[in-house]
């Protein structure tokens, strides 16, 4: 299900993440229902949509593998649990070896459990099995960091997987339609330049403005897992 508006802008993360929660509301007060944000960015929209919602909120950590010398070009990306996904014709066309992308693969796998340590100070995280997961970020481009969060969750067991984002261009909102079980964007505009186009304010979230929110919202969700 995809929902568009031409020529509209989000004031800010939080502001995406209220228009988000409103396409939502089918998931309200369910108990099977989990958001998992993609950090950074999509912690703050995850955050709006979780308390409209009254759902359980946590993090799920994916970190896309740059092409060297072009950082912003995605080759692939890594998620926990030991998922990567490649694209094979990036891979290809750029003509990368194996050592170099082990090589990419290691550094953001450190990254991955530098923040896994820093965001959850030793609690496990909610399980998804059997629940209706709500993946967040704050918009997409091509989709991989995405995709390599659907095949990671997919793996533990859970109900559905619905992709929610603010806004994604339309053939990458088609493209994970055919592995989520649903996805939900607010806008899908043509042409489509950046996701940070469709924001006013599109400032880097911190690790620390990360960790004030989950300090917030998923600490009373957490507690009960990490002691069962």
């Amino acid at each position: 299900m995809f929902f568009t508006s031409a020529h509209m802008r989000f004031k800010d993360r939080a502001d995406a993440g209220r228009q988000l929660a409103g396409r939502l509301g089918a998931y309200r007060k369910r108990p099977d229902v989990l958001v998992l944000a993609l950090p950074r960015g999509g912690v703050p929209v995850a955050a709006e949509v979780a308390a409209a919602l009254e759902a359980p909120l946590d993090v799920f950590l994916v970190r896309k593998l740059g092409v060297p010398g072009q950082q912003e070009l995605a080759m692939g990306a890594v998620a926990g649990g030991g998922v990567r996904i490649l694209n094979e014709e990036v891979v290809e066309y750029f003509g990368l070896s194996w050592p170099v992308i082990e090589e990419v693969t290691g550094r953001e796998r450190r990254e991955l459990e530098r923040r896994e340590r820093r965001y959850r100070h030793g609690l496990e995280p909610v399980a998804p099995r059997g629940k209706i997961v709500l993946l967040v970020d704050d918009g997409l481009a091509t989709g991989s960091t995405m995709l390599a969060a659907v095949g990671a969750v997919r793996r533990l067991g859970p109900a559905n997987i619905v992709v929610a984002v603010p806004v994604a261009p339309p053939s990458t909102a088609r493209k994970l339609a055919r592995v989520a079980d649903d996805v939900i964007c607010v806008l899908t505009p043509e042409p489509f330049d950046a996701v940070g186009c469709f924001y006013e304010n599109f400032s880097q979230t911190t690790d620390d403005e990360v960790c004030a929110i989950l300090e917030r919202a998923i600490a009373p969700f957490l507690a009960p897992s990490a002691s069962s």
